[in-house]
């Protein structure tokens, strides 16, 4: 089993920066990429941002890439989202995620991973 836990959700104005942190704990061996994903009211959870634990490979949604950066900390087993220049679409809950799926190093849909944390709500006022 693995845990993770989010922190640095908040609110800040169109334009303004938060740096998102996820720490996990348990079987982290067992996790072979790691993802960010986000949930506004009404709408589906969409990928944001993943990276594999080993090569350090990302992938960014289209609507995030240049503005958001994933990275890792292994030797402190976390993963942080820096966001930059926030719309006020960015608004929604963000979760953490790991996966363990083989042959797979990085990705943005939700049915790959396995663990998920409980979330930080990120909120950008125009």
């Amino acid at each position: 089993q693995v845990q993770l836990v989010e922190s640095g959700g908040g609110s800040v104005q169109a334009g303004g920066s938060l740096r998102l942190s996820c720490a996990a704990s348990g079987d982290t061996s067992s996790i072979k990429y790691m993802g960010w994903f986000r949930q506004a009211p009404g709408k589906e959870r969409e990928g944001v941002a993943s990276i594999s634990s080993r090569s350090s490979f990302v992938v960014y949604a289209d609507s995030v890439k240049g503005r958001f950066t994933i990275s890792q900390d292994n030797a402190k087993k976390t993963v942080a989202l820096q966001m930059n220049s926030l719309k006020p679409e960015d608004t929604a809950m963000y979760y953490c995620a790991a996966g363990t799926m083989f042959g797979v190093a990085y990705s943005l849909r939700v049915d790959r991973y396995k663990y998920w944390g409980q979330g930080t709500q990120v909120t950008v006022s125009s």
